[in-house]
C-alpha cells in the first residue's frame, strides 16, 4: 500500500508573504461637519461628485455621507434629473 506523507505538493517551501491589510480611513458627511455646505438641486457641481459616470447615485458606503444628508442628496440628484440639469444615464449610451 501506499502511505500518504503530510505535505502537499511539490515540496517547494517558500515562506509565505504577509498578507497587507488595506485600513480606510473613517468617512464622515462633509455636510455635517461643513455646515455652509447646501444641498440644492440647482448646485450641479456639488451633485455630479455624487453621481457615478453611468448616472446611478453613489451609495453612502462609497461617499461616507450620513444618512440624513444622502437622502437629501438622492431627492436634490432626483429633482435635477427631472429639470433636466443632471441626464438620468450615460451620455456615451447609444
Amino acid at each position: 500500500m501506499n502511505e500518504r506523507s503530510n505535505t502537499t505538493g511539490t515540496g517547494n517551501t517558500r515562506s509565505r508573504r504577509p498578507y497587507r491589510r488595506y485600513y480606510s480611513r473613517p468617512k464622515i458627511c462633509q455636510f455635517c461637519t461643513d455646515k455652509s455646505i447646501v444641498i440644492d438641486y440647482k448646485n450641479i457641481d456639488l451633485l455630479r461628485r455624487f453621481v457615478m459616470d453611468d448616472g446611478r447615485i453613489r451609495p453612502r458606503r462609497q461617499t461616507g455621507t450620513c444618512a440624513k444628508h444622502q437622502r437629501k442628496l438622492a431627492n436634490a440628484i432626483k429633482r435635477a434629473r427631472h429639470l433636466a440639469l443632471l441626464p438620468f444615464s450615460s451620455e456615451n449610451l447609444r
